[in-house]
């Protein structure tokens, strides 16, 4: 099969790979579309130990399964595969088994690629009126509903529900999305970017700013930097819930005397649970989570120039979307 290989830190190329063999209870998934996410970009710059080269990276995926009597089905792919007898796992808490894997990190190999196995718990059956580009974007929205979920969970019934979400990529606009899905109304989005905003004001119909955003009850840091932690820190009104998915780097940043001060609640959110992916294809799948037309396809061929458009901030659109075929 021909994949996208992270082959070192900046180098990506695409060439022959072994056709992966299904284990027992796994399926053969053509791949039809994937999306880069942060995470393959971290792992592109040398910053994921995680994700030592040489390795094939991605694991935001659709596609349709090729072997065995579901042959033929079309499916979005849940990439993180947990025990499922762990007290986590027994518990709804999954993502968080000791024993989890996910595509494109060793032992398994990513879905920049013709091809994936996976297990048939990690498939859910998309329907015809859903595009595999947008099916593709289960995943992100997955790890944006969760963190949305989580905050909102967080909050002190007596705060109101207003929300910042810091980054406007594809994480940050998907916890949006989320949070309105979820029944919140007055939501904003913080980016520097001047195309990318541009963007998610015209295309996204978002609320979009760059400086003098204001304050809420509940800030996503979308990002992760110590400079967006910092930000996070300043606009959460005292009683609120800074929620953190980003994973930009480790340290810093985070006003703990202030978090201590107003009893500010931090949390940490990582992926997603397998009922909140299924929730969130759902809503994807019913048109709850808007019309999910910001993305940009390229050839699977073209995806090292791809990440150098995200790296440099040429890219306008949150996602751009590979496909293996074209």
């Amino acid at each position: 099969m021909k994949a996208l290989v992270y082959d070192g830190v900046e180098t990506l190329n695409f060439r022959d790979m072994p056709d992966p063999t299904p284990a027992d209870n796994e399926h053969l998934v053509r791949i039809s579309a994937v999306g880069i996410c942060g995470s393959d970009m971290h792992a592109f710059l040398g910053h994921d130990e995680r994700r030592p080269a040489p390795l094939i990276l991605g694991h935001e995926a659709a596609g349709v399964i090729e072997n065995g009597p579901q042959k033929g089905r079309r499916v979005t792919i849940n990439p993180l595969v947990s025990c499922g007898h762990c007290d986590y796992c027994t518990s709804g808490r999954d993502n968080l088994c000791p024993s989890r894997q996910i595509i494109s990190m060793q032992p398994r190999q990513g879905a920049f690629a013709q091809f994936v196995t996976m297990p048939e718990n990690n498939l859910i059956t998309v329907p015809n009126h859903v595009s595999f580009e947008k099916a593709a974007l289960a995943e992100p929205l997955a790890v944006s509903w969760h963190t949305a979920r989580i905050a909102i969970e967080a909050l002190h019934p007596a705060m109101d529900r207003t929300a910042i979400v810091i980054g406007g990529g594809a994480i940050g606009l998907a916890a949006a999305l989320a949070l309105a899905a979820m029944g919140l109304t007055n939501i904003k989005i913080s980016e520097p970017n001047d195309k990318r905003r541009k963007f998610l004001e015209h295309n996204c119909n978002q609320d979009v700013e760059s400086k003098g955003i204001g304050t809420a009850s509940v800030v996503i840091d979308a990002v992760g930097y110590a400079t967006t932690r910092s930000v996070a820190s300043e606009l959460v009104m005292p009683g609120g819930v800074i929620a953190h998915v980003g994973l930009g780097e480790n340290t810093g940043g985070l006003d703990v005397r202030r978090m201590t001060l107003q009893e500010i609640t931090f949390v940490g959110t990582y992926t997603y649970t397998a009922q909140d992916f299924r929730d969130t294809c759902t809503a994807l799948f019913d048109g709850h989570l808007g019309p999910l037309d910001w993305h940009d396809v390229r050839p699977l061929s073209e995806g090292a120039t791809a990440f150098s458009d995200i790296r440099s901030g040429n890219s306008a659109v949150p996602k751009i979307i590979l496909n293996p075929w074209a």
